[in-house]
């Protein structure tokens, strides 16, 4: 089969999507596919077998990791060379929208899959009045498509409320070889704690740090746990404010690791801290889990399809009146006090990374393929 890809974000950037699309890529080359992927300039020119295409892209104001790519007439040229048998659209929005165009002008089957839930992200830019707005636009352009994915049964379940038709549950995946819990060390430890060595437990957030992410919901922890220090890897537009949020705290900014080192990071925690309550899946967190590490996130999007309160990690309520302060920092005094527990979540927090296989949930997508194809001839 021959897929091309439209995605508004891909290397070198890391973030969820890129990881999922990178694996996805990886085992539909494997398994015999062709594959070509349009994202915005600055990208290889290939990876694992795929052809890249880099396209002409300007960075979103509010948002400037994320570009977008407007595509002219040297797309269309690539794409009718390539005679893709399908065209799947990943989180549109301009360059997505080209690419549902140009699928629906040369009569190429189109799918689309929903990865990230700006509507939700608005209100931490100021704008949530255009939500509303957002979602008729969103709506339009999905319901182009012959079958949209989902990566969480609550993201299908939303989707399926705002009106977008044809919706169905992509399976998560994550990368058990990779991140493990041998990879715990006392060194990664030491480097994580930085200059608060003296402090006893040691919290951890992977990710983006934005606004929309809420890491500023964990400064209640630290003050209501003096002997925890908080390591927060990664960076992003809000690192500025979070510094001043989290001054005089036991913080330590370690910015952005890669490769062994991230997944050692994960592995050495004691509690990984997920506070976002925008998250249509939530990689990280899976990440963690297959790190061994126990997980604390928010009972909101598609975070309860990974974690089974209290036995693999604890969700906590985002939405009780004092934006889960209370309910977050019962949910890491509880894990922290009990050393037993702790161990049993950390063998269970394995246990669930390792039924989620990016093979497996690479088959499932190529079976949606073929079912479409079949549906339409």
């Amino acid at each position: 089969m021959k897929i091309a890809f439209f995605t508004e974000t891909f290397l070198p950037k890391v973030d969820g999507i890129v990881t999922r699309l990178t694996k996805t890529i990886e085992f539909l080359t494997k398994n015999g596919d062709e594959v070509i992927v349009f994202c915005p300039e600055g990208c290889p020119d290939s990876y694992k077998g795929a052809t890249i295409v880099g396209v002409a892209a300007m960075p979103l104001p509010l948002y400037p990791e994320l570009k977008l790519g407007l595509p002219g007439p040297a797309v269309s040229d690539k794409l009718e060379e390539f005679k893709p048998d399908l065209v799947h659209v990943v989180n549109p929005a301009v360059l997505g929208l080209g690419g549902i165009w140009l699928a629906k002008t040369n009569n190429i089957p189109l799918i689309a899959s929903y990865h990230t839930h700006l509507p939700k992200y608005l209100e931490h830019y100021g704008m949530g009045m255009l939500e509303p707005l957002l979602w008729e636009l969103l709506k339009a352009a999905h319901n182009q498509a012959l079958l949209n994915l989902c990566t969480s049964t609550a993201m299908v379940n939303e989707l399926e409320d705002k009106g977008i038709q044809r919706t169905a549950l992509w399976q998560r995946g994550v990368d058990t070889e990779n991140f493990r819990p041998e990879l715990r060390s006392e060194k990664m430890r030491e480097k994580l704690f930085g200059k608060y060595q003296n402090t006893d437990s040691l919290l951890i957030y992977v990710g983006r740090l934005s606004a929309e992410k809420q890491i500023e919901r964990i400064k209640p922890v630290l003050d209501n746990i003096p002997g925890a220090c908080l390591a927060l890897v990664g960076d992003g537009p809000y690192r500025g404010q979070l510094e001043k949020i989290f001054e005089n705290t036991n913080t330590n900014f370690i910015g952005y690791l890669s490769g062994e080192e991230l997944a050692s990071a994960y592995a050495s925690g004691d509690i990984f801290l997920f506070p976002s309550s925008t998250e249509t899946l939530g990689l990280v967190l899976l990440e963690a889990m297959a790190a061994g590490c126990p997980v604390i996130g928010a009972n909101k999007g598609g975070i309860p399809d990974i974690i089974n309160n209290g036995i693999n990690g604890c969700l906590y309520n985002p939405d009780e009146k004092d934006n889960g302060e209370r309910s977050l920092i019962e949910a890491t005094k509880k894990i922290l006090a009990d050393k037993n527990k702790k161990e049993a979540m950390r063998k269970e927090a394995r246990k669930e990374a390792e039924q989620w296989d990016w093979n497996q949930a690479t088959l499932q997508l190529q079976k949606y393929y073929a079912e479409t194809l079949e549906n339409i001839s």
